[in-house]
């Protein structure tokens, strides 16, 4: 054959039968599946970016232009950023709140 590769047969040999090649099959695909091991972290971030593109995108889509779907988002984080101000303060109380319950457990352990 001219432009194949070498040792390129597209015929399987007769002593393999259908069994055979789809446990080699199963086992290729295991183990490339192995070898590309996706950090669940960096596919979260990845799926986040992409959804607040698709938002942005939407955005852009309904208010006729860029600046137009910026000009909501920041209104809108405008509006929400008091809630998450509060928000991310209770957190830490209750954080500190936590801390100390167990610096006071481990105490009276002792």
């Amino acid at each position: 054959m001219v432009g194949g590769r070498l040792g390129d047969d597209t015929t399987a040999p007769d002593s393999l039968d259908k069994a055979d090649l789809r446990e080699a099959y199963e086992r290729g695909r295991h183990d490339e599946r192995g070898r590309r091991k996706r950090h669940p972290i960096g596919m979260t971030l990845t799926f986040a970016a992409a959804l607040v593109g698709v938002v942005i995108l939407a955005l852009a889509l309904v208010n006729g232009s860029f600046g137009g779907a910026g000009q909501v988002v920041d209104e809108q984080l405008a509006i929400a950023r008091p809630a998450a101000s509060q928000a991310a303060s209770n957190a830490g109380a209750q954080i500190r709140q936590a801390a100390d319950q167990a610096r006071t457990k481990v105490a009276s352990a002792r």
